[in-house]
This record gives C-alpha cells, sequence and structure tokens, in this order.
C-alpha cells in the first residue's frame, strides 16, 4: 500500500472539483484501500480523493465505533439522489483542517447512489452522522469545505489559525 499525505488548507487543491471515474478498476480499488489507510492512521471517520491529491471522484467513509470493528464504505461517483428538508446539526471536523471544528447544519436523511469497490451501482439510504459525513465528503469532490458552510467571520477565523499553524517553526529554531 502507498502511504498517502492528507493535504492541509489552505491549498489550492481542495477547491478542484473531481473527475467521474470511468470503470472501477484495480488501480480505483488500490486508491480507496490506501485513502481508507490514511483517514484510520489520521484517525478520522471520512476521507475524499483531493484531500489526498486526487482529482477522481471517489470517497470512503467509516463512522463505526471503536466496539463495533471497522465497517468501511468505498464509494466511487457518489450523488445525493434525495435529501430531507429536516436538518441536523453536527460538530464537524476535517482531515485537511486539523484540530478545527465547527457546527454544519445539513439534511438530516439522505440518499445516495454510487459505485462500490466491486464497480456495482448501489444506494444507500442514510441517517444520522452517517449522512452528515457522507454529505461532507460528496462536497469535497466539488471542490466545497466544511468551512465553506460557515458565516464569513468564523470561516476567516479558522482558515488564519490554520495559516499560523502552517507556519509555527519546531522549538529551538530561530525564525530569520
Amino acid at each position: 500500500m502507498v502511504k498517502l499525505e492528507i493535504i492541509v488548507a489552505p491549498d489550492p487543491r481542495l477547491k478542484a472539483a473531481c473527475e467521474p471515474v470511468t470503470v472501477v478498476d484495480d488501480e480505483v480499488r488500490r486508491l480507496m484501500d490506501d485513502m481508507l489507510e490514511a483517514m484510520y492512521e489520521a484517525p478520522g471517520i471520512g476521507l475524499a480523493a483531493p484531500q489526498v491529491g486526487v482529482t477522481r471522484r471517489v470517497i470512503v467513509v467509516d463512522v463505526s465505533g471503536e466496539d463495533d470493528g471497522r465497517q468501511p464504505l468505498r464509494m466511487a461517483n457518489p450523488r445525493l439522489l434525495a435529501a430531507s428538508e429536516k436538518t441536523a446539526v453536527y460538530e464537524e471536523g476535517c482531515l485537511s483542517f486539523p484540530e478545527q471544528f465547527a457546527d454544519v447544519r445539513r439534511p438530516e436523511h439522505a440518499t445516495v447512489a454510487y459505485l462500490d469497490e466491486t464497480g456495482t451501482e448501489r444506494q444507500l439510504e442514510m441517517e444520522g452522522i452517517l449522512a452528515t459525513c457522507v454529505q461532507h465528503e460528496i462536497d469535497h469532490l466539488d471542490g466545497i469545505l466544511f468551512v465553506d458552510h460557515l458565516t464569513s467571520l468564523k470561516r476567516g477565523m479558522i482558515v488564519r489559525r490554520l495559516a499560523k499553524a502552517k507556519c509555527v517553526k519546531p522549538a529551538g529554531r530561530v525564525r530569520a
């Protein structure tokens, strides 16, 4: 497996729209597996291909609890078919925005269509944290970040904190 590096904002690659997967082949399956490995190592519950520098419409998600064992979902070309009018607010974070969290309102229930790791077309009705996570990851495929759902003030605060954290040098070094 290839160790993938997760891109941290601000980075223009996170705003790129992704190309559809034409066929789920060994290369796409390898990408899905490598993405899962990176997601689990981070640790996180979802990861989209652009977060590892790949502009393909691929996401992986696993919202299972520690006691449930891993239950990963691998999705190529996921698309929302339906979303409830009823919404829910979850505190979201993002592996591309380390240690940054904010409340985001999204549809509470959603139905998604996608190709699984075998290339089989599937539909999944979701609710709760799974629905939130899948919607968050699908947004990534369209260059939409969770901070884009926030007020400009909250978004600016998070982006400034991340930019500042990127500039911090390890202790013991002198900045010139």
